[in-house]
């Protein structure tokens, strides 16, 4: 399978200046071609039906014009130039120009410069990172600074049918970089439901390492991968794996399949996207796994 078009989400920002080098680099290994992406918003829209259409089409012109020059001057200098000179600027919402842009070409990888934002810009628009992320049907990679290699590569895998993807996206991407791979994997404490009998916990955790060494483990292929199991939290586990470990990237998957829990997203791979603790590739899930299949979880669960 080939990787096709990397696409990148770029802006004025030093982020998007660092996502355009690794794309830049990541393209180069896949003999792919990278385009940068760049969304405006629009705006004029509101004034297409009542405004002169010929007014409010110069306008956006210029607006597109304008954008242009200001995101070329940001990344000239730490951009390719052969990149810029194709910088594809457009209107509309970042998510949705994006989209429409991985679907024309036929991107293989999307690629943004991630950002933190405070809680209150989170509430109010929320990110490009999330709001792609959530509807996005091909790997995105998040990336934080401007990482000048990819070494490490920290997966984590649960017990449920998104392992399978998510761990041959990481083994594919792995083989592209030239990157060693661990496998992580977390079983969280048995929560305490009130009304139900505790599960013995030896038992719960041996049934969850049975399914782990039988449906889990045979799906890694490479061999000299480092399979690694830790007991806590999700969130904090991966954070503090990924920082102790020196993982320049973390692969996880979004566990959305409809609608509703595509805009949810998932709070594992939602808190990481707000923490970033280093570049964090996300893999489509939803468009791979089945919706009626049931998790290998839900069969451990008491």
């Amino acid at each position: 399978m080939t990787w096709g078009p990397i696409v990148v989400g770029v802006d004025g920002s030093p982020e998007a200046a660092g996502a355009a080098k690794l794309g830049y680099r990541i393209a180069r290994a896949a003999a792919a071609n990278c385009d940068l992406v760049h969304a405006t918003p629009d705006a004029w829209a509101p004034f297409t039906a009542v405004g002169d259409p010929k007014q409010v089409e110069e306008t956006q012109r210029l607006q597109l014009v304008v954008a242009r020059h200001r995101v070329t001057e940001a990344l000239r200098g730490n951009v390719a130039p052969e990149l810029l000179e194709r910088l594809d600027v457009r209107l509309g919402p970042a998510a949705v120009v994006l989209q429409d842009a991985v679907r024309e070409r036929g991107a293989g990888l999307l690629v943004l410069g991630g950002k933190h934002h405070t809680a209150l810009e989170r509430w109010l628009g929320g990110s490009t990172s999330s709001d792609v992320v959530r509807t996005a049907d091909i790997p995105v990679l998040i990336t934080r600074g401007a990482p000048t290699a990819i070494r490490r590569i920290l997966v984590a895998a649960d017990l449920s049918a998104a392992a399978r993807p998510t761990l041959a996206l990481a083994e594919r991407f792995g083989r592209l970089v030239g990157a060693e791979l661990r496998v992580l994997t977390v079983f969280e404490p048995l929560p305490v439901l009130p009304d139900v009998p505790p599960m013995d916990p030896s038992s719960y955790y041996g049934l969850s390492q049975e399914l782990l060494q039988r449906d889990i483990w045979p799906l890694i292929r490479i061999q000299q991968s480092e399979k690694i199991v830790r007991h806590g939290m999700v969130v904090e586990t991966l954070l503090r794996e990924a920082t102790e470990w020196s993982a320049d990237v973390l692969v996880v998957g979004s566990h959305g399949k409809g609608w509703a829990q595509r805009i949810l997203l998932g709070s594992v791979t939602e808190r990481l996207l707000k923490d970033l603790p280093t570049s964090l590739l996300v893999a489509p899930v939803a468009a791979q796994v089945p919706a009626e299949r049931r998790s290998l979880a839900e069969t451990a669960a008491p």
